[in-house]
């Protein structure tokens, strides 16, 4: 695996991550690089542990040799690590830790939430994440070889430039469009229905579906106020033929390219 393709493997987790958690999501991913390898270290490869974290996680433990220094002085000693059954959830587990901190100081790592990712590097170096005195600048490195910051943008994107009108109603269209695919299974999996009524269970789903058809259709949206600028950027480079009539998802994704500047005029010959 290399080094972008790891980036593009777990920057998502890390995104959606950080929207709930506030841990960075350069952060987590430079953290990732540098515990795992990028991503090839045996503890990786058997239990998708990305961060070294001891003890049992979701899929149990794992038993690896690890260097202890007892006394001053490093010793080989066999220590149980986390498994986990995919990448997603070793990134929840690592936020888990940086959140609630420590049996014996539950604050230990809370200067790293809401920061960005230069200080929150700074400061769970300084609250003794890791005994390497160049730890931090490891992490900043990684961050600004691969300019980790954008990943920070993009989860504020879409934690923020959302109203709270706009996120109420996507949430009402996904609950109902749940509700009706419920109902759809719920018809289509009862025998005696379609035994004593075929077709009034036949048009009570075309209904049915032509209805979740109709909610998810209002997916498609006019350009939002906040994605205007971005909008504009991307008509004037030639990326796109008819602005209007995108999903949410599309206008954030170009609201955050604008953003980083890669949306200028010509980018798109």
């Amino acid at each position: 695996m290399t080094e972008t393709e790891f980036i593009a493997k777990i920057a998502n987790f890390a995104v959606k991550d950080m929207q709930i958690s506030k841990v960075p999501a350069s952060l987590t991913i430079a953290q990732a690089a540098l515990e795992s390898g990028w991503g090839s270290s045996g503890l990786t490869v058997k239990a998708n542990n990305l961060f070294g974290i001891k003890g049992s996680g979701p899929a149990g433990s794992i038993t690896v040799q690890t260097t202890e220094y007892v006394n001053g002085k490093a010793v080989k000693v066999e220590a149980p690590f986390r498994a986990y059954n995919n990448w997603g959830e070793s990134v929840a587990g690592h936020s888990a830790l940086i959140v609630n901190g420590v049996s014996w100081n539950r604050n230990l790592y809370r200067k790293v939430l809401g920061t960005s990712g230069k200080v929150a590097a700074q400061e769970i170096a300084a609250a003794g994440y890791a005994t390497d005195p160049n730890y931090a600048a490891k992490l900043i490195q990684i961050m600004n070889t691969y300019n980790l910051y954008l990943y920070d943008e993009e989860a504020k994107e879409g934690d923020d430039e959302m109203s709270a009108e706009d996120k109420q109603r996507l949430v009402s269209m996904e609950t109902e469009i749940k509700e009706l695919r419920a109902l759809i299974v719920s018809l289509t999996d009862s025998k005696d229905r379609l035994k004593t009524g075929v077709q009034e269970q036949g048009q009570s789903m075309t209904k049915l579906s032509d209805r979740v058809t109709l909610i998810e259709g209002r997916a498609v949206m006019s350009v939002p106020p906040w994605a205007e600028a971005a909008v504009k950027a991307a008509s004037a480079a030639g990326l796109l033929d008819t602005p209007s009539g995108g999903s949410y998802d599309f206008y954030r994704i170009i609201t955050v390219l604008n953003r980083a500047g890669l949306l200028a005029p010509g980018s798109g010959k």
